[in-house]
């Protein structure tokens, strides 16, 4: 496992469990690592895969709280140097990491045991700084600009944004290798407006996803247009008075969509319960 160069000093490394991208940008003396992975031995692998890059010390940043992006925290987190992450975000994990790290360890108990007892063996740790909005960081004179631009995947995604390479690190609003993920801590009906501010900024060269190789701003473009046709499909269903059953139903008719069945049904209810107001 190596890291990749997709823009000037901007490096990402593809993790082959669950396809998850970490993200090395390298500054004048100082580095920042975007995503942690999920266990103290895959940290530690990404660690060594940073160091054939680069000796600069890093600061640490996590695109939001699920276990995959941020559990590795603690086996790479530099105690002069911060770890970053949305208010939100760090509220999550810190409030729901036992509960991630249950629900893993029984999915990869008999298929991945290794990684289960690795995963059980986790030490977590949150983030030492966080913010609501926008925060610019220096990184050696290099500016990078994290931004929340909204609820989406989850209620604390944020972007990290390198605009002399044109890179958006997007996190989980943006997937390649598999469908927009839909889990029960996501707001389908934000997610199409976060990802319309993403393709707001510029420059966009290169956007860098949650899972999957980078992609170019017509892959978000496409991507976008899935999300808005899920967002305003579940909106028509709740005003026709439709149950959420019979809207998710209807997602999976349209051919246009790559939603699982888990996924629509998931979606439907989120949706529902934010239009409700109980989400």
């Amino acid at each position: 496992m190596r890291f990749v160069e997709v823009a000037d000093r901007v490096f990402v490394l593809r993790y082959p469990i669950l396809d998850i991208n970490s993200t090395l940008i390298v500054g004048d003396g100082e580095a920042l690592l975007v995503d942690t992975l999920a266990t103290g031995r895959q940290a530690n692998d990404l660690g060594e895969a940073a160091r054939a890059i680069t000796s600069f010390p890093w600061a640490l940043v996590n695109t939001h709280h699920h276990f995959d992006h941020c559990f590795g925290n603690a086996a790479l987190a530099d105690s002069a140097r911060p770890v970053w992450a949305h208010e939100e975000a760090n509220r999550l994990l810190l409030e729901t990491a036992e509960t991630q790290r249950a629900a893993w360890i029984a999915r990869w108990t008999d298929t991945d045991p290794v990684h289960a007892r690795d995963l059980a063996d986790v030490e977590i740790r949150g983030a030492t700084d966080t913010f609501a909005q926008e925060i610019p960081l220096d990184l050696g004179g290099r500016l990078i600009h994290l931004k929340h631009l909204g609820r989406g995947h989850t209620a604390g995604d944020i972007i990290v944004q390198v605009p002399d390479a044109g890179v958006v690190v997007a996190g989980d609003l943006i997937e390649e290798s598999a469908a927009p993920s839909y889990g029960d801590d996501s707001y389908p009906l934000h997610w199409p407006e976060t990802v319309a501010a993403l393709l707001r900024l510029d420059p966009l060269t290169v956007v860098i996803p949650g899972h999957g190789a980078p992609v170019d701003a017509g892959f978000v473009k496409a991507q976008h247009e899935e999300l808005t046709t899920i967002e305003w499909a579940l909106r028509d269903a709740y005003g026709d008075g439709a149950r959420a059953e019979e809207a998710a139903e209807a997602l999976l008719t349209r051919t246009s969509l790559t939603l699982t069945p888990e996924a629509a049904l998931t979606a439907a209810h989120r949706a529902y319960a934010d239009l409700a107001g109980t989400a």
